[in-house]
């Protein structure tokens, strides 16, 4: 658990792109800082070492450690503050405990804080061996040059080499889609699981002797989105990502349909391949030509 003991403010962040909506709670439960605020390294930087002076130790928390959350925890970190995140599904359950139904930014930022002051077991530490790839993906589509940087940083981490074996992807996706899958590979019990969160896995309902096949609405969309862009790149570079698409195509897959299965099939090869250590194999991503292999 973190400790909290020596924290002065409990600072929550309900965060977006372009900006976040930040309030801070003090050990006693009262608001200290209830504002927007912009998604810039200046204005980060400044309420930072406001929060610093005037209540000492800060606690920064977010609801996404990766993405757009990411800048505020670098910030935060080379500000000197304490950091964490609370799991989006934590807080939605935590949230039910708060009076009001409307959700909000600003009902979201205190909540966060809120929960990082009365119940610090929920939060989850974010450790600097992730800074190889959250720190720097954040950065993806701000800036060149950052961006630049965040692939340089992104080539030092151990899974790059596995990653970026796989046709399609580079340093910049690659890093984007190991932020999300994240380090630990207990997160997923198996690349089903892995597939399921991704929304590329379908749902077969059976009814009688109907069977219904849909795909899933509920998932990580930014790891949905990025397998598009994934999927779409890999025929380029493989032959065999190329056939299964084609296969896909002719059974009677729609275009969006025919990338969702193959980046069913890519990032399942992808889970094997990380809890094995093992380099992408043209061979046995693509075992067989069935076309309705899943």
């Amino acid at each position: 658990m973190i400790e909290t003991g020596d924290i002065g403010v409990f600072l929550g962040l309900d965060v977006g792109r372009g900006e976040h909506h930040a309030t801070a709670v003090t050990p006693a439960g009262t608001k200290a800082f209830d504002k927007r605020l912009p998604n810039s390294e200046p204005k980060l930087r400044e309420l930072f070492a406001k929060l610093k002076a005037k209540h000492g130790t800060v606690l920064v928390v977010v609801d996404q450690p990766a993405s757009i959350g990411a800048l505020p925890l670098a910030v935060a970190r080379d500000e000197g503050c304490k950091v964490a995140y609370l799991p989006g599904l934590t807080m939605r359950r935590i949230a039910d405990l708060y009076p009001g139904e409307a959700k909000t930014d600003a009902r979201d930022a205190f909540v966060i804080a809120d929960a990082a002051r009365a119940l610090p077991h929920t939060l989850r530490a974010i450790e600097p061996a992730d800074e190889a790839v959250a720190e720097p993906e954040m950065i993806v589509g701000f800036d060149d040059d950052l961006a630049a940087a965040c692939a340089e940083r992104f080539t030092e981490h151990e899974d790059a080499e596995i990653v970026t074996g796989f046709p399609g992807l580079g340093d910049l996706t690659g890093a984007r889609i190991l932020a999300e899958i994240g380090d630990d590979r207990s997160r997923f019990a198996d690349g089903r699981a892995l597939k399921a969160y991704a929304g590329s896995a379908p749902i077969t309902r059976a009814s009688g002797k109907s069977l219904i096949v849909h795909h899933r609405k509920v998932k990580n969309q930014r790891l949905a989105a990025l397998g598009y862009v994934w999927s779409f790149a890999a025929p380029t570079g493989s032959r065999e990502a190329r056939g299964h698409y084609d296969r896909r195509r002719t059974i009677g897959d729609r275009h969006t349909a025919a990338l969702r299965n193959l980046f069913n099939r890519l990032l399942g090869r992808l889970h094997h391949r990380l809890v094995t250590r093992q380099h992408y194999n043209e061979n046995t991503a693509f075992p067989t030509p069935l076309p309705v292999s899943a």
